[in-house]
């Protein structure tokens, strides 16, 4: 298993639900972890919030300062922001765990992406980066749970660099419960993405905070 201990992790959209949740848990594993923002005044009240030596500072300080970076963002703004971060991101494992959906009264259901998938639209806008994609079905609610020790998840691991793959997985593997499965190619990524519509649904009608997990490995 690939050693992550000593790495650091920026979360861009970090004071979102999904991006906080998975903050505390990497500090919580005893990872530094700098939540980014827009406003660095909020980066630094979502760090204060999860505590465990969580730091906050402005998207393209995080982006700049963190050896792997994960893009934790609300879909609408997901190519301008990675498209502004290029020359931070350069060199860097990114790992993309942002959910292309629309929601009407019938409830969630995947967008249409011209690239095939969030993760290949930051592939190609982001050339010089290692994008992974990952973390899509992770619970927020659960993430953010102190009475929540483990977390009852596999994490789907999609990238085209498997020595990026593998260091996702582990990283998934810092969190108590959970497991880092190699899920393909990155082109393979829409699903994955769009799989969170059926959880979604899952969720509302079981009132549950429901995950995935992969059998027979």
């Amino acid at each position: 298993m690939t050693d992550v201990s000593g790495l650091s992790i920026g979360i861009l959209g970090g004071t979102g639900d999904q991006g906080k949740g998975l903050a505390r848990r990497f500090a919580l594993a005893g990872l530094r972890v700098a939540i980014g923002s827009r406003s660095e005044e909020r980066a630094r009240e979502a760090a204060e919030s999860i505590g465990a030596g969580a730091t906050g500072a402005a998207n393209a300080a995080v982006a700049a300062g963190a050896d792997i970076v994960i893009v934790a963002v609300p879909y609408d703004g997901h190519k301008a922001l990675l498209e502004s971060l290029a020359a931070e991101l350069a060199g860097k494992i990114v790992v993309d765990c942002v959910n292309p959906l629309g929601f009407d009264k019938q409830g969630a259901y995947a967008l249409p992406v011209a690239e095939g998938s969030a993760a290949q639209q930051a592939a190609a806008v982001l050339p010089d980066s290692r994008v992974v994609a990952a973390f899509h079905h992770v619970s927020a609610v659960v993430l953010m749970d102190p009475a929540v020790d483990e977390v009852d998840l596999d994490v789907l691991v999609l990238g085209d660099d498997r020595e990026a793959t593998d260091t996702v997985q582990a990283l998934a593997g810092l969190i108590p419960g959970v497991r880092g499965v190699y899920g393909g190619r990155l082109r393979n990524a829409f699903q994955v993405e769009a799989l969170t519509a059926n959880l979604i649904s899952v969720n509302r009608r079981y009132k549950a905070h429901a995950g995935v997990r992969v059998t027979d490995i």
